[in-house]
């Protein structure tokens, strides 16, 4: 009998460290490639968005267009995919997206130039970014849906913190290749031929997630509760938007801080390539340090508790970030010390995060719900941040615009946080 549940309990767990790995591996490739895109955005408006007479500017700001482009075809990636995955299941789903993501962001790096093609170049590129897009939002709902339905009880909060955690792995790994190129090629191979290597590179990961997803089993949520009674379209509507809500800072200050940084400190406080993949680098390792910690820490105080310190953190220091960050008097290990801050900020609502938008929809529209919630503050906050911050700091010439919008966005999610009773985590 000692035998049996003995062996039981290690099917479980192998399961279960499955559901990890598989629900993980797609973040990260997401997040890699969406990171790379980020911090390659000065050389990629140079190669597909500047014509002859064009201005840099103008590019940069078409470059974050069409990422933002992306983020506004993640909602509707959520509710295709969100729909198929909750009527037959999590695994096939997450199966058909990483395929999608992994094609998409390969053929980025195979792309002819705007020197080739001329103007069919950034329309290609555009293309393949709503390939990217769709396929984003139907990763998420899918890879937390797993996890947090395979997770023991009372470890939600853990399991789906992994989810956050491949982020930023995510976001690293796109930082550190990126780094690497910087020293190893010239500014003019990088620009020529090394900006490609990066989204190369998604193919073989995408070859290993797909491995691991073919070895994935259902989750026992879904195979339990197919066929329960699905609440109205309202209930989950209102559902939706107030998860929006919650994570609505989470999704800016992540984006300002851990993505748009390098071309702000290119473009506007005249930093190095170099000195701006440092920065990100450093913010991104400290986003990556709270992440965990702060899901085990929801699972013991709530949800709630943990998300609200990180967005009124954000709030008080975003501006005082920005002009430490402006002030050439401050040294630069000064600065690297509160960008990493800065990110271990995001963290604190990061990790938490996954498991509250799962809490907060039954099994049988999960998929759909959380994946919708994610991807429309995203598609809104996330997808645009780049693009609203460049522009606007380029008509007004205020410096401080990203720090205005991480504080504004954090304010509306202490609201919709605090407003909110208390869930039993778990």
């Amino acid at each position: 009998m000692t035998l049996f549940f003995g062996q039981r309990r290690v099917v479980r767990d192998a399961s279960t460290t499955r559901a990890v790995l598989a629900g993980s591996v797609g973040n990260f490739i997401e997040w890699y490639e969406f990171g790379v895109y980020g911090y390659f955005a000065t050389v990629i408006a140079a190669r597909f968005f500047t014509p002859e007479d064009g201005s840099e500017a103008e590019a940069l700001v078409k470059t974050y267009a069409s990422f933002a482009l992306a983020f506004f075809f993640r909602p509707v990636g959520a509710a295709l995919f969100g729909r198929l995955g909750d009527r037959v299941g999590r695994r096939p789903v997450l199966i058909l997206v990483v395929l999608l993501m992994t094609a998409a962001t390969t053929l980025i790096g195979a792309l002819p130039t705007y020197a080739t093609v001329g103007a069919l170049a950034p329309w290609l590129l555009t293309l393949l970014r709503v390939l990217q897009g769709l396929s984003a939002g139907g990763e998420f709902g899918g890879a937390v849906a797993v996890m947090t339905e395979f997770a023991p009880p009372g470890r939600r909060g853990l399991y789906g913190s992994w989810q956050s955690f491949t982020v930023a792995l995510g976001l690293l790994g796109g930082a550190g290749v990126a780094a690497l190129l910087a020293s190893l090629l010239t500014e003019d191979q990088l620009s020529d031929w090394g900006w490609r290597v990066p989204f190369l590179l998604t193919l073989p990961l995408g070859l290993a997630a797909l491995w691991l997803r073919l070895r994935l089993d259902e989750t026992p949520a879904f195979r339990r509760e197919t066929a329960a009674v699905s609440p109205s379209a309202g209930e989950v509507a209102r559902t939706v938007a107030l998860g929006a809500a919650r994570i609505m800072g989470w999704a800016a200050a992540g984006y300002t801080f851990l993505v748009v940084l390098p071309s702000y400190l290119q473009s506007t406080l005249d930093a190095s390539f170099q000195q701006a993949l440092i920065a990100t680098v450093l913010a991104n390792a400290g986003f990556a340090v709270t992440i965990v910690p702060a899901g085990l820490l929801s699972d013991r105080v709530g949800r709630r508790a943990v998300m609200l310190t990180g967005a009124v953190l954000v709030v008080l220091l975003a501006l005082p970030l920005l002009d430490l960050l402006q002030d050439t008097g401050t040294s630069n290990s000064v600065k690297g010390a509160a960008v990493f801050g800065a990110g271990a900020v995001v963290g604190l609502m990061a990790g938490p995060g996954p498991a509250m938008l799962s809490e907060l929809f039954p099994t049988n529209v999960r998929y759909t719900g959380l994946g919708l919630a994610y991807a429309l503050s995203n598609a809104v906050f996330s997808g645009c941040a780049g693009l609203i911050i460049t522009e606007t700091v380029k008509r007004t010439g205020n410096v401080d615009i990203p720090g205005y919008y991480a504080a504004a966005t954090c304010a509306v999610s202490v609201l919709a946080l605090a407003g909110t009773p208390k869930r039993k985590a778990g």
